[in-house]
């Protein structure tokens, strides 16, 4: 037989070069680390809960800086890990779908509008953002970014804001763009920020002052800022901004920064019962401090109602199912109670085994969801 001339086997050996070369590419490329699942849109559980819930299932989650947040949305529950995030059912606790990336670290993640964004980081910056589709795990958009390892996302309807020492951001998480930054003044630095209705509200400190500032969500044109006293903490922004330290829990009219009345809640005496929560339905604030729920309209600051509770309610149960005005979930240690927005009454009661203290309790159908830092528990 006649053996293929030299220029067959020199090719040969270019073919199975660069076969090579594509491979060790390959297995170190962003593509091969990445593990993405889609999933069948999911159904929306409909009814309320029992009277009385058992433990379901639970799954651990993470977030930067420890924060509570808002896991749940309709069927689906959002978690985190190192690496990624995934989506779990609501009433199974079954995985759905998830995005992980395993050369890279998950830096910090927010539900919003449908919609999970995320933010990675390969080196010692969190450089690549994705948002996926909360239903189905669907990828959205990826963009670049460059923030600081300790930047924490929040959001609202529409933005989602990246808050870090030297400076705040804001993202589209629709469009996928950058719409404005902002920088502390000189010598000052961002302790905290927060986006809501009334816009992103940064927490300034400057040498031994501290200060509020409010700034439009859209355009980043500045609305306010008002001195607050040394060792406040920015609790939460809806359509007021809401703040806490030793005087107590201070709504600040969105429009000016002025105080709305008195403060709501008083200080929180004892740090182990957890931090203050805030969440809005409609035009009241729910403020959860030191053991307490208390009902606020955000307009006027005026108290609509109190009541022990063990945690902040999100989200309200289906009033058509009751026949009755909106109502609020509200955990009180063994129990879940359903109170009337308006006036607190209480219009269903159901039993729970012992819930920890703080975090945030979503009724999701038949499926109660208690949201904590650092794990999700479901009941059934």
């Amino acid at each position: 037989m006649m053996r293929p001339p030299l220029r067959v086997w020199g090719w040969t050996a270019a073919t199975l070069a660069l076969v090579v070369v594509a491979a060790l590419l390959w297995r170190g490329s962003d593509a091969a680390a990445t593990d993405s699942t889609t999933a069948a849109p999911a159904d929306v559980p409909t009814g309320t809960p029992a009277g009385a819930v058992s433990p379901a299932w639970t799954a651990p989650t993470t977030a930067s800086g420890g924060a509570t947040r808002a896991t749940v949305d309709g069927g689906r529950v959002v978690v985190g890990d190192g690496h990624g995030v995934r989506a779990l059912d609501v009433v199974t606790g079954e995985e759905a779908w998830r995005y992980t990336r395993a050369n890279a670290r998950l830096c910090d993640w927010t539900l919003v509008g449908g919609r999970v964004v995320a933010v990675s980081g390969t080196e010692g910056r969190c450089d690549e953002a994705v948002a996926l589709s909360v239903d189905t795990g669907v990828r959205l958009w990826t963009r670049n970014l460059d923030l600081r390892p300790d930047a924490v996302l929040t959001s609202t309807e529409g933005i989602v804001l990246a808050t870090s020492p030297t400076g705040v951001l804001t993202l589209d998480p629709v469009g996928d763009s950058i719409r404005w930054r902002a920088a502390p003044e000189e010598g000052c630095t961002f302790a905290d920020g927060d986006v809501g209705g009334a816009g992103v509200a940064v927490l300034e400190q400057c040498g031994g002052s501290t200060r509020v500032r409010l700034l439009d969500g859209y355009d980043g044109s500045p609305r306010w800022t008002r001195d607050t006293a040394e060792g406040m903490a920015l609790t939460g922004v809806e359509q007021a901004v809401v703040v806490s330290g030793d005087d107590g829990v201070q709504l600040l009219a969105g429009t000016d920064g002025a105080p709305l009345g008195a403060p709501v809640a008083t200080s929180v005496d004892d740090p182990a019962a957890g931090e203050v929560l805030v969440t809005a339905v409609g035009t009241s604030a729910l403020v959860w401090a030191d053991g307490t729920l208390t009902v606020v309209d955000q307009g006027t600051g005026s108290v609509s109602w109190r009541t022990p509770a063990t945690g902040l309610p999100v989200g309200t149960v289906d009033r058509a199912l009751l026949d009755v005005g909106t109502s609020v979930p509200v955990p009180e240690g063994d129990a879940v109670v359903l109170r009337d927005l308006a006036t607190g009454e209480e219009l269903q009661r159901v039993g729970t085994p012992p819930l920890p203290a703080g975090g945030l309790l979503t009724v999701a159908g038949p499926v109660v969801v208690h949201q904590l830092p650092d794990r999700v528990l479901a009941h059934r």
